[in-house]
């Protein structure tokens, strides 16, 4: 394996907000992704006040290999989990909530519905507070993907996560194409339900599991056909010897450029960094 770079080295999460957030997370029995996927950003996020709340369980449908969430059979969803979320992001005063989840390909909705009233409830119990919508892909039912933006989330938010030819080894069960094809779908029918004027769309990447540079060009492409207009690239880290193995790090000046290409493709905001995460600086 590769000796990690210097510059992938992230602080210890400490700070009055974080401790805050933490011990209401606990005692709220909430998820969040921040720490089952073990982000590296964990302390600089909730000392902005920002999370990232995972419902509809701990346990994922699905298998990918980058990913340290757990994964198997999930439990029956908690019908009060929308709540405790709402009441969590009301006590935090957060300025932005983001919502995502493990993926439930065992509900019809793919979970849409409760993504819905999360959002309802954090909307009601604080309204000044914005909501980013990070979902799954609903196994490109159209259906879903209108139900979970009932919800009004200012941000609707879907990671393509890796090149279109490593999704095989990458992620199994998704499809490239239904991916960008969502974006494209919740972009077109954003007058009628995303509730910001611009009707803002956002996806993510990693980068170090073997693609090719053209190819990150050409993912970054597809998405702006899509009409994305915030995106996130970050370096790969494998969670285990049991996932996916890193194969480059990029260096820092690589992520510069890839975001400068970006802004010139007419992207509206983009982070570009080796700590990057989706959430990174979600509420900017």
């Amino acid at each position: 394996m590769q000796k990690r770079p210097e510059w992938l080295k992230a602080k210890a999460p400490q700070g009055v907000n974080y401790e805050e957030i933490k011990a209401l997370v606990n005692s709220l029995r909430l998820n969040t992704v921040c720490q089952s996927a073990n982000c590296p950003n964990i302390g600089e996020c909730w000392n902005e006040r920002t999370a990232t709340f995972m419902i509809l369980g701990d346990t994922c449908a699905r298998d990918c290999g980058f990913c340290a969430v757990k994964h198997g059979k999930p439990g029956p969803v908690d019908k009060n989990e929308p709540m405790r979320v709402a009441k969590a992001v009301s006590e935090l005063q957060l300025k932005h909530a983001v919502i995502t989840s493990v993926t439930r390909d065992d509900l019809s909705d793919g979970g849409a519905g409760v993504f819905a009233e999360t959002s309802r409830l954090i909307h009601k119990a604080l309204p000044g507070c914005s909501v980013e919508m990070l979902i799954p892909d609903f196994k490109g039912y159209d259906l879903s993907l209108k139900t979970a933006l009932s919800g009004h989330p200012e941000i609707l938010n879907h990671n393509i996560e890796t090149v279109s030819r490593l999704y095989d080894q990458v992620r199994p069960q998704a499809v490239y194409w239904r991916s960008i094809e969502l974006l494209a779908k919740a972009k077109s029918i954003k007058p009628s339900i995303l509730s910001s004027v611009e009707g803002r769309t956002k996806s993510g990447i990693m980068v170090g599991l073997g693609e090719t540079w053209d190819e990150i060009i050409q993912t970054l492409k597809d998405l702006r056909e899509a009409n994305v207009d915030i995106l996130t690239i970050g370096q790969y880290l494998a969670p285990s010897v049991n996932h996916a193995q890193i194969a480059k790090y990029y260096t820092p000046e690589e992520f510069s450029e890839l975001k400068r290409l970006c802004i010139d493709m007419g992207f509206g905001y983009v982070e570009s960094g080796p700590l990057v995460r989706s959430s990174y600086k979600a509420s900017y």
